[in-house]
């Protein structure tokens, strides 16, 4: 089902002013994965050009310009990978997964492998990573990062990521796959304590930002 919202080690660039928050040319709308599986039209760069504007924007769009492989995970200096911010709208509580190679609390996410649309990327890997089946994703991305990763047995690289915010069930119970060791569920001013960069911070404030545009839709039954 898709619906338009009713209104309401590290190396990266500096954080990305608190404006631009979403393309105010697109209305958000919500989907469920049903919707995504389906969808043929959508591409990774009109993904990147309804993102926040700025250089982080810039230079994602640019790696896709220069790459015709910017998709798949071989591609040098980087690639694409999406990532959601999973929030309970009911209580605006996130969830975090402990990342089994890279050691830290983190937003489920991953790499395209030569999928263009972004949004399903994101929401595939969620879905994965946490057993909920029951997630929506809201379009278009709310934050746009890149940074280096470092994982055993890999070269260092980086990661041009489409953010987005993901909407959970009241009831949802994270199960979880090999990639994570734990899950927790924090408010947002327990976000400190999992010593978060600067791009994870951008991206709770931006998501939290949407969830209040979409606030009136909650809450409901189907969710």
């Amino acid at each position: 089902m898709q619906r338009p919202a009713k209104p309401c080690t590290s190396v990266r660039f500096r954080p990305e002013p608190p404006i631009s928050q979403v393309n105010p040319t697109k209305t958000p709308t919500i989907c469920s994965f049903e919707v995504l599986r389906k969808r043929n039209q959508a591409n990774a760069k009109d993904a990147v050009l309804a993102g926040p504007v700025g250089p982080i924007q810039f230079q994602i769009l640019n790696l896709l310009d220069n790459h015709s492989n910017a998709l798949d995970r071989n591609c040098r200096p980087g690639h694409l990978t999406g990532s959601s911010l999973i929030i309970r709208p009911q209580d605006s509580r996130i969830l975090v997964l402990f990342h089994a190679k890279l050691k830290r609390w983190l937003q489920p996410g991953g790499h395209a492998d030569n999928d263009g649309d972004m949004a399903r990327v994101a929401l595939r890997e969620a879905i994965e990573e946490t057993g909920i089946p029951q997630l929506e994703i809201v379009e278009p991305a709310i934050d746009l990062d890149i940074h280096v990763v470092d994982p055993p047995y890999e070269d260092a690289h980086e990661h041009h990521d489409v953010r987005y915010l993901v909407l959970a069930p009241e009831d949802a119970c994270p199960k979880g796959n090999y990639e994570s060791t734990g899950f927790q569920w924090l408010d947002p001013d327990e976000i400190q304590h999992i010593n978060p960069d600067d791009g994870f911070l951008r991206m709770v404030e931006r998501g939290l930002t949407m969830l209040s545009m979409l606030q009136p839709v909650y809450p409901r039954s189907e969710i």
